[in-house]
């Protein structure tokens, strides 16, 4: 399948655009309906959407299920966790059942965590095996780094190679912040209704060029979900300012 590409004037029209989007798409779901959220600027922004008028009053709470596609391996209420990012700009402010905030907890070692993680959506889904007709997740939210990485899949590193395990640690993430991450591998980050990149900026251009054009290279050019994919990206990023 073909991948799609919205393009929006700016980071607050993508924004805009997608929280729209994931409101048309849970609204009409009718069942329980999952959001694999990702870190960064951008996914801020629309989680603060999410949170405010006309979308917190658009969206089904209580049947959504958030998810992570990867973490930092620090504390909930560290600075550079993605989970601490989307609890203060749409969970905390947003009527969401404490049961259906799935967040991947930093105790232990990175390996313990990715386990633990992997156990958990096993349980949320229900088998031990991801079945393409029945997708893990309704959402994937997935961002792009200057350098192609999504979720902490980066260039070079072993996670890009594993296909049996759903989650794995990555004691080297290739960026700052140095860290170590917690990160859905391919067969998670493919079992999706619907995969989403949100990309803005103009220190982006280079590395989406190379990801719409299937450098395989660039771990984000490796995606290829099960559902459909569509590319939201400003202007800037497009290179088209």
């Amino acid at each position: 399948m073909s991948a799609r590409i919205d393009i929006s004037p700016d980071p607050a029209a993508l924004a805009a655009r997608v929280a729209q989007w994931i409101a048309d798409l849970a609204g009409h779901s009718g069942a329980r309906f999952s959001v694999c959220l990702s870190g960064g600027s951008t996914p801020k922004r629309l989680y603060q959407l999410l949170a405010g008028a006309p979308w917190r009053d658009l969206l089904p709470w209580q049947r959504i299920h958030w998810f992570w596609g990867d973490e930092r391996f620090v504390p909930w209420d560290h600075p550079d966790s993605n989970y601490g990012m989307a609890h203060e700009a749409m969970l905390a402010r947003a009527p969401v059942p404490a049961a259906n905030i799935h967040g991947i907890e930093c105790k232990g070692s990175p390996a313990d965590a990715a386990r633990a993680y992997e156990n958990a959506l096993r349980a949320y889904y229900g088998a031990d095996t991801l079945d393409p007709a029945r997708p893990l997740f309704d959402v994937m939210l997935l961002g792009l780094g200057p350098d192609g990485h999504t979720a902490s899949l980066f260039p070079g590193k072993p996670a890009l190679e594993e296909r049996r395990r759903w989650v794995t640690e990555v004691p080297e993430p290739g960026l700052s912040p140095h860290v170590p991450r917690v990160t859905l591998t391919y067969p998670a980050l493919e079992s999706c209704r619907s995969a989403a990149f949100l990309v803005a900026g103009a220190d982006k251009q280079a590395a989406l060029r190379g990801a719409l054009g299937g450098n395989a290279e660039l771990p984000s050019a490796r995606v290829r979900p099960v559902g459909e994919l569509i590319w939201f990206v400003d202007r800037a990023a497009r290179g088209e300012e």
